[in-house]
């Protein structure tokens, strides 16, 4: 049985950057390897807010890049908002 996909979804400038709000890739990558391959898809102006971007993997805050993503995970892609 194939992984579930992983659903990536973008949040204000990383969804400007990306050029759209949500996009699935195949299973079995850790977070580090994701962001490498959102940066070859994306492109530099990606790459600059995901150096910056907090990441949450089905609701949580991802500590561990190298820890590989669950199965049929949700990945919000953060950027610093401003405010208060």
């Amino acid at each position: 049985m194939t992984p579930g996909p992983l659903t990536v979804r973008y949040f204000a400038g990383a969804r400007a950057a990306a050029g759209q709000t949500e996009e699935v890739l195949p299973a079995g990558r850790s977070l580090d390897d994701l962001t490498a391959e959102l940066v070859r898809r994306h492109g530099d102006r990606l790459a600059a807010v995901l150096r910056v971007a907090s990441f949450l993997v089905n609701g949580v805050t991802c500590h561990d890049r190298q820890a590989p993503l669950p199965a049929g995970a949700t990945i919000d892609v953060l950027p610093p908002f401003a405010g208060g």
